[in-house]
């Protein structure tokens, strides 16, 4: 969407004292490890029994619906609605919510309703969106408990589009609040809002961010730079868009389809006309921004882009305004009232062709962004758009499925979806899996099947490392990935050189092997599938190596997994999990630009870990000997393949001096301060738990003399948690 006006984030009103330094500011390259601390409390307050999707299930949506349908025309004298109808605004407030997600690591998105939290509150780009939350107040306390934030706003946005005239592909409820911002997510290396320090090279946004430009959900309105250039702009266009996993046909429709609601608003100067954002707002506007310095935020006297009118003729109907304007008259650039550029009709027809937004008596012209005319412009995108024109159905319903695919792509599979609007079809994006039309394996079937799995060829971190290849790729944050499905046998991931292609296939080949005797011998309904099995395999290695230890242990199984075909999987989509480190397995890619440790931290994040369990991963892991290629990295035992504490007392063993080895900036070995001679080596991802004094008060423990057991349990407990956390049908 288009709002983005300047924004002053130097300070904030009201002599505040200076906070004091953090560890973080004494010691900048100190390993951060806060964003494990939000998987290790609950900030809310919330009863600790509390289940969203019982109370979301209570709900009478249809009454939200009709109270948002009413407010949709309830204009408010503090903040009233263009041309009486808070629609385009209602749909600004959903897409910006739901838009800042990426595919690179699924962060961002509707999920958590964290719009309502820094630093995404004061993005000059959601300038006066705190008025469409505070307008949505009164109806987030009339039903409490039984609807978030996060699925509120994006319910408002779909009422806000229907009650224009056009019919949403459907909704699905099921987001949950969150109570604090993201701290893993990184929006970008810039030190002030609408500054862009993210391009490698012209043109190419750093790896991992989605934006063009910080403080925006996309790109700049009026063009690279503030330069209104279509061309330039839609290079911008194609490649945030894609980063947050919209193709060109989703993109143009986001677009035509949003942009044919509402107006923008730049009836003067927004840096000299606005105070400042929320998060440095005087504390008597109580979380409100962007005040008009004139007192006035009435009407005409609107301001937040520093972009001003409409796009069509009908702000807020359904129709094909848009479209039609755009490709069927010709525009020029110009500085609009609020100083920005923008692109007014060279036609005389479409002057004073418009109603004004509040006074009757006035009409107004219709504009462009430079955002639009690269749509026109652009080949491929122009192809795209004459299509939608010639075929309106066609464009109604790819704007339908790409607004639904915009504010539902963070939510994972489908059956986290709740409530009555689900629509029946699924999309590839969800990662859709069959329905299981078997019997699921009972406790006698799973101990038969681990022990054929461990009287095969396949040893212990063999079975480890699959089992961990095919889980580990879960993200939280969108909830994509696990071993549901065995992806881990189809692309991309079987040719992942994480994933070791040729020992993976020996051991995916032994386990369909076994699975095949199994479902082939039986003569009732009951099948294994090779999720399950391949999981299965994980944990009985893991149960062996403890027992070879000394400890009886047995890890809980639930099987339900199943396997999912290449119908079911967007390859290339999936390229986005594929991990440049992997800490469990040792494992760091050569043309990483951050350190090893601060990506294994990022990756523990994704899997839901707290520091503890990220220690006790990684220990269990060089114990069992489960490193990428086989490596000794790390591997600190004498014992490999047994579930000790080895790991943790020889790394805090100060007999042992290390030093970086000559031939890798990863590697470092470790000598005997006697005898000079090399006793181990490891990575940095192993020498961070002896170095960061976080990690080593956690290895301090595991390293003691009566930890090993501990250890063992506390392994054990987070494999259990890695296998199963894609396993929505459990909870």
């Amino acid at each position: 969407m288009a709002e983005t006006p300047n924004s002053d984030m130097s300070g904030a009103a009201g002599g505040r004292s200076k906070r004091p330094k953090s560890n973080q500011d004494w010691w900048p390259n100190k390993l951060n490890l806060e964003i494990l601390d939000q998987n290790a409390r609950d900030v809310g307050p919330m009863e600790d029994d509390f289940d969203y999707a019982e109370e979301f299930q209570k709900l009478d949506l249809e009454a939200v619906k009709s109270d948002l349908e009413e407010l949709m025309t309830s204009s408010q004298d503090w903040w009233p609605a263009d041309y009486g109808h808070y629609g385009p605004l209602f749909i600004r407030m959903a897409w910006h919510s739901a838009g800042t997600y990426r595919t690179a690591d699924g962060r961002g998105g509707a999920a958590g309703g964290r719009q309502r939290f820094a630093p995404i509150n004061s993005w000059p780009d959601n300038a006066n969106l705190d008025k469409a939350r505070r307008l949505l107040l009164p109806i987030k306390q009339k039903y409490g408990k039984k609807i978030s934030w996060a699925d509120l706003m994006i319910l408002a946005g779909n009422v806000a589009i229907e009650s224009m005239g056009f019919k949403t592909f459907g909704y699905a409820g099921g987001r949950e609040d969150a109570f604090e911002e993201d701290k893993a997510v990184n929006w970008g290396p810039e030190d002030e809002m609408e500054t862009q320090e993210r391009f490698d090279e012209p043109g190419e946004i750093q790896e991992g961010l989605g934006a063009s430009v910080m403080g925006l959900i996309y790109v700049n309105p009026e063009g690279p730079d503030g330069n209104p250039d279509p061309e330039a702009s839609a290079k911008n266009i194609r490649q945030t868009f894609d980063r947050m996993a919209m193709n060109d046909k989703e993109t143009a429709a986001l677009i035509a389809g949003g942009h044919t609601f509402g107006k923008v608003h730049g009836a003067d100067d927004p840096e000299e006309n606005l105070g400042p954002e929320p998060e440095a707002a005087p504390i008597e506007q109580q979380g409100l921004g962007w005040q008009n310095k004139n007192g006035n935020s009435k009407g005409g006297e609107m301001i937040t882009s520093g972009i001003e009118g409409p796009w069509t003729q009908s702000p807020t109907e359904w129709d094909m305004g848009y479209i039609n304007n755009l490709l069927d008259y010709e525009w020029e650039p110009e500085k609009g009232p609020g100083g920005a550029w923008q692109w007014a009709p060279k036609s005389e027809e479409l002057k004073n062709s418009v109603p004004d937004a509040h006074d009757p008596d006035e009409t107004q012209t219709p504009m462009m962004l430079t955002t639009d005319i690269a749509l026109k412009r652009d080949p491929d995108y122009r192809e795209v758009m004459e299509t939608f024109q010639e075929n309106p159905m066609e464009f109604g319903m790819n704007f339908a499925k790409a607004w639904y695919k915009l504010t539902h792509r963070d939510m994972g599979p489908p059956e986290r979806f709740l409530g009555p609007e689900v629509p029946d079809e699924e999309m590839l994006w969800q990662d859709p899996l069959p329905d299981a039309d078997y019997d699921l394996i009972g406790d006698e079937e799973v101990a038969e099947l681990k022990e054929e799995i461990l009287d095969s060829d396949l040893s212990v971190t063999q079975l480890v490392k699959t089992a961990w290849a095919s889980a580990s790729t879960y993200r939280d944050s969108d909830k994509r990935g696990g071993a549901n499905g065995a992806r881990l046998r189809l692309e991309p991931q079987k040719n992942w050189e994480v994933n070791e292609p040729e020992q993976l296939e020996t051991v995916l080949t032994t386990l369909e092997g076994i699975q095949e005797e199994f479902n082939g011998a039986r003569d009732d309904d009951t099948r294994v599938s090779l999720a399950d099995l391949i999981v299965l395999g994980g944990n009985a290695a893991v149960e062996q190596a403890a027992a070879d230890a000394g400890y009886d242990v047995e890890i809980p199984f639930e099987p339900g997994r199943v396997d999912a075909g290449p119908e079911h999987t967007d390859a290339a989509s999936f390229d986005a999990l594929k991990p440049k480190v992997d800490g469990a397995r040792n494992y760091i890619q050569d043309d990483i630009t951050r350190p090893a440790e601060e990506v294994m931290v990022d990756n523990a994040d994704l899997l839901n870990l707290t520091a503890s369990e990220l220690t006790a991963l990684i220990g269990g892991m060089r114990s069992i000997g489960a490193n990428h290629g086989d490596t000794d990295l790390g591997i600190l035992t004498d014992e490999p393949g047994t579930l000790t504490n080895d790991f943790f007392v020889n790394l805090l063993d100060m007999g042992t001096e290390w030093e970086p080895a000559a031939d890798s900036e990863h590697v470092y070995k470790g000598l005997d301060r006697d005898t000079g001679e090399v006793k181990w080596e490891a990575t940095r991802i192993d020498l961070i738990f002896g170095s960061n004094d976080r990690l080593r008060a956690i290895s301090e423990v595991y390293g003691s003399a009566d930890a090993e057991e501990k250890l063992v349990h506390d392994f054990v407990d987070t494999w259990r948690k890695v296998m199963t956390l894609d396993r929505f049908d459990l909870e």
